[in-house]
């Protein structure tokens, strides 16, 4: 089986440390992105199986991260998991209409977001 690519991007480094730690010890192959920029880089040449992505970053908002890669054709399938700390409803909603394949609140259970991710994996678009 070949193992699975994920992409984690966000701006605080103890979030991404934590998530990092927890991926890799469910057999992921785990990169890391620091912002918005970053991270439409890094899904530009990574092609990642799927990105956890932070809603508020410098530079470029997940939001805006989201609507570049659904508008490029390249990418535009790449799986997103949308992760913030605003749990209001208007911020789900605006991240499914921008293309977000699903939603977790910050904080979250370990177990949830584990589970989440492998779902995610496992059903293909």
């Amino acid at each position: 089986m070949n193992q699975k690519t994920l992409l984690i991007v966000d701006d605080e480094p103890n979030i991404l440390l934590s998530l990092e730690f927890l991926m890799k010890r469910e057999g992921y192959q785990v990169h890391l992105a620091r912002d918005g920029v970053e991270a439409l880089e890094a899904i530009a040449a990574l092609r990642p199986d799927l990105v956890l992505l932070d809603v508020m970053m410098p530079r470029k908002t997940g939001f805006e991260v989201c609507q570049e890669v659904r508008a490029n054709e390249a990418l535009k399938s790449t799986r997103i998991l949308m992760l913030t700390a605003k749990g209001r409803d208007t911020d789900v909603a605006k991240g499914l209409a921008l293309g977000a394949d699903a939603y977790m609140t910050k904080p979250f259970s370990t177990k949830e977001l584990v589970e989440k991710v492998r779902q995610m994996l496992q059903s293909t678009r």
